[in-house]
């Protein structure tokens, strides 16, 4: 049988009271209130532990949506209880709606808004929950609800144009495996069968390709295998602490990719500390938030050794500038706003900068890309093809 949470108000007046029923349908609640003398406020299902999700199907969009309307209702001056309430009722993803549902039952009970949201950490993060719990308390929720939507379009803007930038050449490079398998395995047997009736001599890089051919028609079950168990391995070892920073040293140190890579992990550092700290979150809770989503382990022990730094006294950029993973203007500038007591603003200003150089930065990798991978994929097919008509040359000048 399902329990209902109520909120109802004595008919003879007075605060209102909640409390739960074991009742068999809503109608039924209402009547047993109306038979109390209680006037209801609202009567909802309690959620059950079979309805909690764990935000899987919930969109970045959606969260966005569900901010800023959740924004401007605290604005107009909607009780907080009543807000979730309709964002609830009118959200179209059934995650999302399970979720806010959840979190309205826990504001009833008692938890605050923070507390609430920090029970669903696939939907809510740190950065999120931090944010609402300054609002809460310095009475401007509406403001960093605002606030939070803008950060979350512009974080995901920033991700989709990384993503972006790797769509191509991992297109390219499935074409040129695909291509390459289909050669090796359909048709170069042919032309072995054609070579062996003819009984000629094959040039050494006919051999090679008819011998790659053998193999992969042999041991194409150990290409696979392969591939998976390198790749099971590389997250094995990316998952120990030290292989983790070994592989995020090298792939910022890596031509082209890592100055993407890099100027993305600046942006993103520097947006999620501006709007931490212009929101009020304390400065060492922002850049332990921040390091967590920092999205590489040496951004992350970058902005950890700061946390420590300022915890003993001392500024945020020392340890930044001794990392070397942030560019020397990045250093400086956050100095600057250290100095002046504007870092807020510094940060906003910085993540701007690099949000556009992350566009830059995008458009020199395709550019540096897309030739090397036609290059790469022409001398493979090209090769391949030519290693297969030099025996047939060979009979044509011996007839001749």
């Amino acid at each position: 049988m399902p329990v209902f949470v109520y909120s109802a108000r004595p008919a003879a007046g007075g605060e209102i009271q909640s409390g739960e029923l074991d009742l068999s349908t809503k109608d039924d609640v209402l009547r047993y209130l109306n038979r109390q003398k209680m006037i209801p406020v609202s009567v909802r299902e309690k959620p059950t532990a079979l309805n909690i999700t764990i935000g899987t199907g919930i969109k970045t969009r959606d969260i966005v949506i569900f901010t800023r309307q959740f924004a401007t209702m605290i604005n107009a001056g909607l009780p907080l209880v009543q807000s979730l309430d309709i964002l609830s009722e009118q959200s179209e993803n059934e995650h999302l709606k399970k979720i806010v549902q959840e979190v309205l039952y826990d504001v009833e009970s008692g938890n605050t808004l923070a507390d609430a949201m920090s029970k669903h950490p696939k939907v809510f993060t740190d950065l999120y929950v931090n944010m609402v719990a300054a609002g809460e308390a310095g009475g401007i929720l509406d403001t960093i609800l605002l606030r939070l939507a803008t950060f979350l379009e512009k974080n995901d803007a920033l991700v989709r144009k990384v993503k972006g930038a790797m769509v191509y050449p991992a297109v390219i490079v499935f074409v040129a495996v695909a291509a390459v398998a289909v050669l090796l395995i359909f048709v170069i047997p042919t032309f072995e069968m054609m070579f062996s009736s003819a009984g000629i001599q094959l040039p050494l890089p006919t051999r090679i390709v008819i011998a790659l051919s053998d193999f992969l028609q042999g041991y194409w079950w150990g290409v696979i295998a392969a591939v998976i168990a390198s790749g099971f391995i590389i997250r094995a070892i990316y998952q120990t602490e030290d292989g983790e920073l070994a592989i995020d040293r090298l792939l910022l140190a890596s031509p082209v990719i890592g100055n993407l890579l890099r100027k993305t992990a600046v942006a993103r550092f520097t947006r999620t500390l501006g709007t931490l700290v212009s929101s009020g979150v304390a400065i060492l809770d922002g850049l332990e938030i921040t390091a967590k989503t920092a999205g590489n382990r040496v951004i992350h022990d970058a902005v950890m050794g700061s946390r420590a730094s300022i915890a003993g006294g001392e500024t945020i950029s020392g340890p930044l500038k001794e990392s070397g993973a942030f560019p020397p203007m990045v250093v400086q500038m956050i100095n600057v706003g250290e100095q002046t007591g504007g870092l807020d603003d510094m940060l906003d200003k910085i993540a701007d900068f690099y949000d556009d150089e992350v566009d830059t930065a995008v458009a020199a990798l395709l550019s540096v890309l897309e030739p090397i991978m036609i290059i790469f994929l022409g001398v493979v097919v090209g090769g391949m093809i030519v290693a297969m008509y030099l025996p047939i040359f060979d009979m044509i000048n011996a007839i001749e």
